[in-house]
């Protein structure tokens, strides 16, 4: 059997969005514009078995979880690929509900491990736009001094009137933190500018803050479910006090009405990230991990 891998492509959102209707996890990477917006990094590519949408990671050598009508039979065949190509089968970000799945259908066939770096952080949308209770108390009190300081602040919607400002404030942000010196920041603006370059193509809303001092806040996110939105991008100037909290909050509020939950992605092991996201207090800690034959 020969499997064709290809790229993704702006043309390939219609066909992804048709296999999408069948998912069933919350996680970030089951949105287009997450695939299409990391595909350069991650190199991730994608081929249709059994009538299902699989991914590829050629760095792992590894799939996700088929997503279709029948992912089991999907799977036989993939399991089927990899034993005649003398390589060793396996998945990545399988959830614990999946993992329980693919135990149901083969028993004490695989095993996971999971990985904390790569858990989506999913919060209860009513609690990031209200803040409410002792546990977010720090974030209310950050909000009233930026209102304290900058009391003329507003929110718009991105568009094209506003974007180029967004860039601005983007590549002011990559010079205060030095992204060109570090690999994995350089990745992250790359994709924060591709995001505002092609939101309208891969279907972002966006949001930002605007004081005298221009732009000083930006988000990106998309529906990522029936009851879930996806905060794919998040900048803000770290040394005005209470701008990611602002930009937080009323881009849930905005761009989010009608969801219950808001997934924020996952921390990939960095320190002050995991302790920012931690501080939200998240509803569910989404783990995922990588799944072999036993």
């Amino acid at each position: 059997m020969e499997l064709v891998w290809k790229d993704i492509t702006l043309e390939d959102k219609e066909t992804f969005e048709q296999f999408y209707k069948y998912k069933t996890s919350r996680g970030c990477e089951l949105s287009f514009s997450n695939n299409y917006l990391w595909v350069a990094h991650y190199g991730t590519k994608w081929s249709v078995v059994e009538e299902c949408l699989v991914f590829y990671n050629p760095h792992r050598d590894s799939i996700s979880i088929p997503i279709g009508k029948n992912p089991y039979k999907a799977l036989d065949v993939l399991m089927n690929y990899y034993e005649e190509n003398h390589k060793t089968f396996a998945l990545h970000l399988v959830t614990k509900e999946q993992f329980e799945d693919l135990e149901a259908h083969y028993p004490g066939k695989f095993t996971i491990e999971y990985v904390r770096d790569v858990a989506d952080y999913i919060y209860e949308a009513e609690s990031l736009g209200t803040l409410a209770g002792k546990k977010l108390h720090a974030k209310r009190n950050h909000i009233n001094r930026f209102v304290e300081n900058y009391p003329e602040w507003t929110y718009e919607e991105i568009t094209d009137e506003n974007l180029e400002d967004c860039f601005a404030m983007a590549r002011k942000w990559r010079e205060q933190n030095k992204c060109d010196e570090d690999k994995e920041k350089s990745a992250e603006i790359c994709v924060t500018l591709n995001a505002l370059k092609m939101r309208k193509e891969i279907g972002l809303t966006g949001g930002l803050i605007r004081t005298r001092e221009g732009v000083v806040a930006f988000s990106l996110g998309a529906p990522l479910t029936e009851d879930t939105f996806v905060v794919h991008i998040e900048k803000a100037f770290a040394d005005i006090q209470g701008a990611y909290p602002i930009i937080n909050r009323e881009f849930v509020l905005h761009a989010a009405k009608g969801y219950r939950y808001i997934n924020r992605e996952e921390d990939l092991g960095e320190e002050g990230l995991r302790k920012a996201k931690m501080s939200y207090n998240p509803a569910i800690l989404l783990e995922k991990g990588n799944v072999r034959l036993v």
